[in-house]
């Protein structure tokens, strides 16, 4: 197992608290943390052929706020305090990506929030943190 944390962040409050939690455990001992921002991609959206054709555009653009608005304060301030941090922008189902990211950066450790912004969506089709908890082969901390 290794020593690096990956936190699943969408910039709601229960994200911070991934993060606050994920920063106590770096503190203990001489762990990394990585950073993703997941931007929500459903397969089951329809677009029609004029939408296809902005949807790379639109990708970038969606990217390009979300680290700017969301990961980069956190990674801000999580450099401020001398943790190692990666920070990483992806687009793309929640959990699926999380778990690529984990698989990508050798990360022992996953920790998302209990509730970010998904709302009616994971009452549908399942939370991510159900969705971690059941596909992910590394321990997964849920915070509340």
């Amino acid at each position: 197992m290794t020593d690096t944390i990956l936190i699943g962040i969408d910039g709601s409050k229960a994200g911070e608290h991934a993060v606050n939690f994920a920063v106590s455990q770096a503190k203990s001992g001489n762990t990394g943390l990585v950073v993703a921002y997941v931007v929500e991609w459903s397969p089951y959206t329809f677009n029609t052929p004029e939408e296809n054709e902005q949807r790379h555009l639109r990708r970038k653009e969606e990217i390009k706020i979300a680290r700017e608005r969301v990961l980069d304060p956190v990674l801000k301030s999580l450099e401020s305090q001398g943790i190692k941090t990666l920070g990483v922008v992806r687009h793309g189902q929640v959990a699926d990506v999380l778990l690529q990211v984990a698989k990508e950066n050798g990360v022992g450790h996953i920790v998302v929030g209990r509730i970010g912004h998904s709302g009616i969506k994971s009452l549908l089709f399942g939370s991510v943190g159900r969705k971690l908890i059941q596909l992910a082969h590394i321990p997964v901390t849920i915070v509340p």
